[in-house]
């Protein structure tokens, strides 16, 4: 995610930046495709917003979509019109060992590394590798899967495996001739999602039990008990004027997804996409069950036990030279044991920085969310940040608005009663928010330090990680030079008047690391004191600045592997770092540091071992000091 004046660059992954600029360039090409006004029940104005208590409708038949999505290409501003035309677990381990850091206990993430406690099971390339890997002298490759596609993340449950794999697509052009009065642009499509579920019992020659696919791009999913919900994202493109309808696939059976049975806003949009969402049982062969909506595209997204939040952006509108700030709209959608039931929609102002800016306590929703009020004429920009309660209709029932003007949330983190929010733009307000009274939350306290948190953890009731960037405010403008890694924790005992009792700093400018935007990439265990994270480490040679340092000033790359951290609630100390470069100078020099098949993308322990996991390696050390106990080399 780009965040400006050369603070922040694109720190939240390389798929991340790339979703986001494939959904805009998809959202361009879709509104130059939908062509020609037919007639549809009244679709609202984009920018006529109900605030609240809104419920989406269901097509009554297939005609009444294709109507749908050409209406509502007829109510694209003059502004933006112009625009687009000139754009082109089952447990049976005995011994202790990390799980995946997720945000909801008891609802499992897919990553790219599980352990059961016995076996390693992770994404390598286009395959996904076994490993034997407890004990550490029994530790060996046992098998390998390969696919065609690209492994996205899995889950493990016992013995039952699941992959998800996403093929690549392709542009599809219509069938009419290009004229000078009627340009025909591509559209781009057939993504699939395929999902696969493993037997396992036999490590070494896994059996495929299921096959299921559905057309589009993975977006998320989650694993409650031995059901998983998955998300997935399909541009609803008209093709010589008729629509691609989601198709699911189970086994040997094909179903396309009837219009009817589409749930979807009538507010029209610049970029439609269908968000399918759907839910199975890992260990019986029953049919897939779904829910398929027809809305924005799917910006992020919460999963509690019982629901799932869908968050749509509405980006600003600009009609007559007057402004509407963008909103982002919310569909509660309950989950019990794979069955899947809307329930409610709602709309806040501002846009949702990631599933950490929102969640579920008791009978209530919690949003974070940053706002940019336009002044059109003047060209100006001020960002406001607001915290909104809503009950379980997504009525708002509570709110603090207009928090840290001409400032922008880095992150955000709920914990029962309170909220803790990072806005950032010269210096780093560290906010304590009470939430005990829906109705009437408010702030408790602030700290201004400098740098920022792109992740919030909590360590314990009285104390909180975050992790992030230092910075140095420039001597001109009002906005500061990010710096290295920075390890923050915080002690809010003092709800009014929060401290940063400790911190510790990796590297200069240039320095990065996974966990700035995959919370996935942490391990954290506070019974062992244990934190470690992945480290892409830049240093300044100040010998090339005879003159002093400048702040915008990047380093070179120098070593990459993990930091391992001691911590305790006095602060943290650096227990050591293991690397997998082999020769770390001359590998970092060739340039190709941030794609290195030995670039170390997680840790996890088992016993007292502590693994380290790479393209092209796992590696084995004591867990008490850091002692080398040997590797097992991947194909």
């Amino acid at each position: 995610m780009f965040r400006g004046s050369g603070i922040k660059f694109p720190t939240n992954g390389r798929k991340l930046f790339l979703q986001g600029s494939t959904g805009f360039m998809l959202g361009v090409i879709l509104g130059l495709t939908l062509f020609s006004i037919i007639g549809l029940p009244k679709i609202l104005e984009p920018w006529s917003y109900v605030v609240s208590g809104r419920t989406l409708l269901k097509f009554s038949s297939y005609e009444d979509l294709r109507n749908f999505l050409n209406t509502s290409a007829s109510l694209i501003s003059p502004y933006y019109r112009a625009t687009l035309e000139t754009a082109a677990v089952k447990d049976t381990a005995s011994v202790e060992y990390s799980r995946t850091n997720i945000q909801v206990e008891g609802v499992d993430e897919a990553d790219i590394i599980k352990t059961d406690g016995e076996y390693i099971y992770l994404v390598s390339g286009e395959g996904l590798i076994i490993v034997k890997a407890y004990p550490p002298e029994n530790a060996k490759v046992l098998s390998r899967i390969t696919f065609n596609g690209t492994v996205i993340g899995l889950f493990i449950n016992g013995d039952r495996l699941v992959v998800f794999e996403e093929n690549s697509g392709f542009w599809i052009y219509p069938s009419e001739k290009k004229t000078a009065s009627a340009i025909i642009y591509p559209v781009f499509r057939e993504i699939e999602t395929r999902i696969w579920i493993y037997n396992i019992e036999d490590r070494e020659n896994p059996i495929t039990a299921r096959e299921m696919s559905v057309n589009g791009s993975y977006f998320t999913s989650r694993m409650i008990g031995n059901y998983v919900y998955l998300l997935v994202n399909q541009p609803a493109s008209l093709i010589d004027g008729e629509v691609s309808l989601p198709v699911i696939k189970c086994d040997d059976r094909l179903e396309k997804v009837e219009a009817s049975k589409i749930y979807y806003s009538n507010v029209s949009d610049y970029f439609y996409a269908f968000t399918t969402v759907l839910a199975f049982d890992i260990m019986n062969v029953e049919a897939p069950k779904y829910e398929v909506f027809l809305v924005g595209s799917a910006s992020a997204v919460y999963v509690s036990r019982d629901n799932i939040y869908v968050t749509i952006p509405k980006m600003p509108i600009f009609y007559n030279e007057s402004s509407v700030s963008e909103r982002t709209e919310i569909h509660r959608i309950r989950i019990t044991d794979g069955e899947i039931k809307y329930e409610a929609s709602g709309v806040v102002p501002g846009r949702v920085l990631d599933q950490f800016s929102m969640d579920e306590y008791g009978e209530h929703f919690r949003i974070a969310t940053t706002t940019d009020q336009l002044a059109w004429r003047l060209g100006e920009a001020t960002s406001m940040n607001h915290i909104y309660v809503l009950n379980m209709n997504l009525n708002i029932t509570g709110k603090i608005e207009n928090i840290a003007p001409g400032e922008t949330i880095y992150s955000a983190r709920f914990m029962g009663e309170r909220c803790y929010l990072v806005t950032f733009k010269k210096v780093d307000p560290f906010f304590v928010i009470d939430l005990r009274d829906p109705a009437n939350p408010k702030i408790l306290g602030k700290l201004k330090i400098t740098g920022y948190s792109d992740y919030l953890h909590q360590y314990d009731e009285n104390h909180i990680i975050g992790i992030g960037k230092e910075t140095v405010a420039a001597e001109e403008g009002d906005f500061a030079w990010y710096q290295g890694v920075k390890i923050s924790l915080f002690d809010v005992r003092n709800v009014t008047a929060p401290v940063e009792i400790n911190k510790y700093e990796i590297g200069d400018r240039g320095t990065d690391s996974p966990i700035l935007g995959d919370h996935k990439a942490l391990l954290f265990d506070k019974k062992r004191n244990l934190l470690a994270i992945p480290v892409l480490v830049a240093e300044i040679d100040e010998k090339k600045y005879p003159n002093g340092v400048p702040a915008n000033a990047y380093g070179d790359y120098v070593w990459q592997g993990v930091y391992v951290f001691s911590i305790s609630e006095s602060g943290l100390t650096v227990k050591g770092r293991i690397t997998h470069l082999e020769d770390a100078a001359d590998y970092l020099k060739s340039g190709y540091y941030f794609f290195s098949p030995f670039s170390v993308k997680r840790a996890l322990y088992i016993g007292d071992v502590l693994y380290t996991i790479s393209d092209k390696k796992v590696k084995m050390n004591n867990l008490s000091d850091l002692a080398e106990i040997g590797e097992v080399k991947l194909p």
